[in-house]
């Protein structure tokens, strides 16, 4: 009889979510501030 194994982990499905989340968070802002500054036209934002 050979031992189950442990439940896998989900640390790492968790982080990735977490670092998906902050990449979406500053591209967000990254768009915002070229909006604002007027690199990207106004007209492009819908």
């Amino acid at each position: 009889m050979s031992d189950p194994e442990p439940p896998a982990s989900t640390d790492s499905e968790s982080r990735a979510a977490f670092n998906e989340d902050w990449a979406a968070t500053v591209l967000g802002l990254l768009l915002l501030v070229l909006v604002l500054t007027g690199i990207i036209p106004t007209g492009l934002v819908p």
